[in-house]
């Protein structure tokens, strides 16, 4: 990730610990991602165990954490930041 962003100049983080609260953006994402993951896979597969089904919806999100992590960074930015800061300058 980058310090700074290389078209208005915005530190990314300004502290240690800023991106501290993308963690439950992430987790919401997440949330949405594999709930109807793992109820579509329940349904399919009726006969097998709630534990392997949710070991299962994990695998199709895997390749996704790292998009995931980006994209909770940056919602957490424009959250944050007022939208004066947003404007390229």
């Amino acid at each position: 990730m980058n310090k700074v962003c290389p078209l208005c100049g915005l530190v990314f983080e300004p502290e240690p610990g800023y991106f501290l609260a993308s963690m439950y953006i992430s987790y919401g994402m997440a949330v949405i991602i594999m709930a109807p993951v793992f109820f579509l896979l329940l349904w399919l597969m009726p006969g097998w165990s709630g534990e392997a089904v949710a070991f299962l919806s994990v695998v199709p999100y895997i390749p996704l954490i790292p998009v995931i992590f980006r994209y909770s960074r940056v919602i957490w930015i424009y959250v944050d930041r007022p939208a004066s800061y947003n404007e390229p300058v």
